[in-house]
C-alpha cells in the first residue's frame, strides 16, 4: 500500500517544480486552462520560486507543499494569491499522467488542507479551476467545498481568458468536515 504525505515546499523542490512546467505536455497545460504564450523561461521561472520561498510566510503572496508517495515527490499544491489571515487560492497539480484519475488527487488535498488553514491562518480558501477541466471539480465537490459561481475570467497570469468554477471552503466548514 503506498503512503501518501505532504510537506511544505524547500528550495530544494524548486528543480522538480520547474521540470513539470516547462515538461508538461502542451495539451495537458492547455486542457488546464495555461496560456502556453505566459509560460516564463525556466530561469525566471525558477528565479521567482526562489524568491516566494525566501519570503516570510506573512508575507508571501504564493504557498506551496510538495505531495509525495512514499517519499517521491509526484506532485504539489499551491496558493497564489495569498492574503495571510485571510483568504487564498488553491492550485493542484499532479506531475505525471502515472499518478492522475485515480483519486490520489483528492487524498492529496484532504492532507493539504490543514497547512493552509493552520499555517496560513486563512478564513477561506478558493479554487478556480478551468470549468471544462473535470477532475479539480469532482475533487472540491466530494471534499465539501461550497460553489460559488461560474463566471468567465483569466484567474492567473499563465492561464487564458476562460469559464471557471469558483469553490470555497471556510475554516468553519474545515473545522467541522476534517477536525
Amino acid at each position: 500500500m503506498e503512503t501518501l504525505s505532504v510537506r511544505e515546499a524547500q528550495l530544494s523542490d524548486i528543480p522538480a517544480l520547474a521540470d513539470y512546467w516547462q515538461n508538461a505536455d502542451p495539451g495537458f497545460l492547455t486542457g488546464m486552462g495555461v496560456d502556453l504564450n505566459k509560460m516564463p523561461p525556466r530561469e525566471q521561472f525558477t528565479q521567482w520560486l526562489a524568491m516566494h520561498m525566501s519570503t516570510p510566510l506573512e508575507q508571501r503572496v504564493s504557498y506551496c507543499v510538495i505531495w509525495e508517495i512514499d517519499g517521491r515527490p509526484v506532485g504539489h499544491s499551491n496558493t497564489n494569491p495569498t492574503k495571510f489571515g485571510e483568504e487564498a487560492f488553491m492550485h493542484l497539480h499532479l506531475w505525471n499522467a502515472t499518478t492522475r484519475k485515480k483519486g490520489l488527487g483528492t487524498e492529496f488535498v484532504k492532507h493539504t488542507l490543514p497547512f493552509y488553514f493552520e499555517k496560513l491562518q486563512l478564513k477561506r480558501l478558493y479554487s478556480e479551476p478551468y470549468a471544462l477541466n473535470p477532475a479539480p471539480n469532482k475533487t472540491f465537490e466530494k471534499l465539501g467545498f461550497e460553489l460559488v459561481k461560474e463566471y468567465i475570467t483569466t484567474p492567473g497570469f499563465l492561464n487564458f481568458e476562460q469559464p471557471v468554477k469558483r469553490w470555497m471552503l471556510t475554516c468553519e466548514r474545515f473545522m467541522e468536515l476534517y477536525s
